[in-house]
């Protein structure tokens, strides 16, 4: 019995080290994770430049914004262990973005807003600050959404107010202070708070109505708690003077069942947000690592368009052209080779040539209006047209 036992007791500690044995065959961490090897070779130089040889910074925007989501998605779904990895960093907004991707060590790319370079080099901020920069596509169209009580029917009845337009580091007070400037309103009386103090405020009367600029659905917006149904969104016209540098929008109570009545729309209008880097020489890393973002994100683009993410991707193409902008050389180099989709400015031009509407247009600033209205009921129609087929 006890030799029995003995070659039983042997025999259990055999198996149960050839289980561990297979257990750790199987399931090592160190072979399924490159974070974990990188801990286990802690202090190896070939392990630091590794790591630091493909990885991508993204500078993006502040928390329950669009630009982090965005920074998440790509992360999400371009991340391949040592040949890329994209590291998303929550921001302060456009503003600060410009800067971070001008001057902060590390950063090689960001979403900005494509109004912010031109407020900065009108008001003396900046001079010929484009040249620094290059894109590497126009992501979505961000909407200004301004919030005030029921009592408030247009963005000139705020001429003068009280109106919350977030922090001066971001891109909504520039999108915000532009327009009254362009309407010739009164903006003396705008408010630098952040937004979710500032929709506290608007509810206690101290505020005559907040300003978000974001895509929609944006997050603070979505959120907001509207008690009573005292609040709604407030329509801002497509007048003249917006038209060089906005687009006509519209928001639906499908977007804000919080603030909109069902069935009703607010008309408003957007700005587009870029995907922005500095304007690197082609014989630099930091060059090289860009075009291999480029070749990741390009060609895994599609999927971007699909659930689980965000349904601003839906507005994406890759291949439209930015004004005023230069794209980045490898990105531009990715779209003719691979012979991609034609730009907007050519469909657009295709169907004026087709169309009596161009029997109508009187002039560039005609021309260019018109374009920036094709734009946005072409972003509006592909996006219904995904959604009625599945393709989120």
């Amino acid at each position: 019995m006890t030799r029995f036992s003995g070659l039983a007791a042997l025999a259990a500690i055999m198996m149960t080290a050839a289980f561990s044995a297979h257990a750790a065959e199987e399931y090592d961490p160190a072979k399924v994770s490159d974070s974990l090897k990188a801990i286990f070779q802690f202090g190896s130089a070939q392990t630091k430049q590794a790591l630091n040889a493909n990885t991508v910074t993204m500078i993006t925007g502040t928390i329950g914004g669009t630009y982090v989501q965005f920074g998440a998605d790509l992360s999400s779904v371009l991340d391949e262990g040592n040949k890329l990895r994209v590291l998303p960093i929550v921001g302060r907004g456009s503003v600060q973005s410009v800067a971070d991707i001008l001057f902060l060590q590390g950063v090689d790319l960001g979403v900005v807003r494509a109004d912010t370079l031109d407020y900065l080099e009108r008001k003396g901020f900046a001079h010929d600050i484009k040249k620094q920069f290059t894109y590497v596509t126009k992501l979505y169209n961000e909407e200004m959404q301004v919030i005030a009580p029921l009592s408030v029917h247009s963005l000139r009845e705020l001429d003068g107010k009280r109106v919350s337009v977030d922090l001066p580091d971001g891109g909504t007070f520039v999108t915000a202070l532009t327009t009254f400037e362009r309407l010739g309103l009164n903006a003396s009386n705008f408010r630098y708070v952040e937004q979710r103090i500032a929709m506290e405020r608007l509810k206690k009367g101290e505020l005559d109505a907040v300003i978000v600029v974001g895509g929609k659905p944006y997050k603070s917006v979505s959120n907001f708690v509207n008690d009573g149904g005292r609040f709604h969104l407030v329509n801002v016209d497509y007048e003249r003077p917006l038209q060089t540098d906005y687009l006509p929008a519209t928001l639906t109570s499908k977007d804000y069942p919080n603030l909109i009545a069902e069935g009703d729309k607010v008309d408003t209008i957007a700005v587009p947000a870029v995907l922005a880097a500095y304007n690197w020489a082609p014989n630099t890393d930091r060059y090289r690592k860009l075009s291999l973002f480029v070749d990741a994100f390009f060609s895994k683009f599609p999927g971007f368009q699909k659930p689980p993410f965000h349904p601003k991707w839906k507005e994406v193409s890759l291949s439209a052209p930015l004004a005023g902008w230069q794209r980045f050389p490898y990105a531009k180099q990715w779209l003719e080779t691979h012979s991609f989709e034609g730009s907007a400015r050519d469909r657009f031009d295709d169907f004026m040539k087709q169309s009596n509407a161009a029997k109508r247009v009187q002039s560039d600033a005609d021309r260019e209006a018109l374009f920036k209205q094709f734009q946005a009921w072409e972003a509006e129609r592909t996006g219904n047209t995904r959604a009625q087929t599945g393709q989120r």
